[in-house]
């Protein structure tokens, strides 16, 4: 039994018909990511997984039961969400947006204990980043807020985390902590981690990390290919969806481990011009 199993879903707007047919599983320890131009439906088809959204068509289990029929309290103790960006609305402290995170597991009128407290401390530490505990949710950088959503996730202790985006409008340095981060995850805690990203190479630094690493390419709402990242990211596929011309290259890590990279040469067409195949 897969932790997340897809068969066959459909969504739409209306009319619109955002993604048809798509199907998917996905397990522990493991990443899965979703490829794919703006729009295509990544963040949709995560929506529905949690849900946000309900589907159309088709159907969605998340450890063996039908999502469409479980409460989102529910989900939300199988699986934890790193959303692509969060408002810095109230000055809460890093302490306290973490613990947050443990309010799956409370009933109505529940209080965090002293021990949820612990367990927030205790991620943070996790993530490098007990630091900034005490520290003004509002006055985080982004990088340090995107390493709090996650340790506010750890905390709700799931089997899996979806995350959408989670290097979005990152620096050099963070981009590689998450990813860092998200092996560390996978490797060591046997999490399932569903993550959208515009970056292909992201599923080349899985893959080159030894863990078991899935891709698949969303366009014009459906599944081009799923696979390894070596099956699926090649320079035909970045054509054919990004409109992009690219070559794919090997770099040498030493101790026989390589890490393949895309390398974007030039667009194949004008912008606005180019289409999915």
């Amino acid at each position: 039994m897969a932790l997340i199993a897809v068969e066959n879903a459909g969504f739409s707007y209306g009319r619109q018909v955002v993604f048809d047919d798509l199907s998917f599983k996905a397990d522990a320890g493991e990443v899965f990511c979703l490829l794919g131009p703006n729009g295509c439906g990544k963040t949709t088809l995560l929506d529905c997984i949690l849900g946000f959204h309900r589907l159309r068509s088709g159907s969605i289990h998340i450890m063996g039961k039908d999502a469409g029929r479980i409460r989102s309290g529910q989900v939300a103790r199988s699986v934890a969400y790193v959303p692509q960006s969060h408002k810095q609305t109230f000055p809460y402290t890093v302490r306290e947006i973490v613990t947050m995170g443990r309010a799956v597991h409370l009933g109505p009128f529940g209080v965090p204990s002293e021990g949820d407290a612990g367990l927030a401390a205790d991620a943070l530490n996790r993530i490098g980043a007990y630091h900034l505990i005490d520290k003004p949710y509002t006055q985080l950088s982004g990088g340090e807020t995107q390493l709090v959503m996650i340790a506010r996730a750890l905390v709700q202790e799931t089997p899996a985390i979806i995350m959408d985006e989670p290097t979005s409008h990152l620096d050099f340095k963070y981009e590689l902590a998450i990813l860092e981060l998200i092996v560390d995850l996978v490797q060591n805690d046997r999490l399932l981690i569903l993550m959208a990203t515009h970056f292909p190479n992201h599923a080349f630094f899985f893959e080159s990390q030894g863990i078991k690493t899935s891709a698949a390419f969303l366009s014009a709402g459906r599944f081009l290919s799923v696979g390894s990242p070596g099956q699926v990211v090649t320079a035909h596929q970045l054509r054919a969806i990004y409109g992009v011309n690219a070559r794919v290259i090997a770099v040498d890590r030493g101790s026989a481990n390589r890490l393949k990279q895309i390398i974007p040469l030039s667009t194949a067409g004008k912008i606005g011009t180019e289409h999915s195949a």
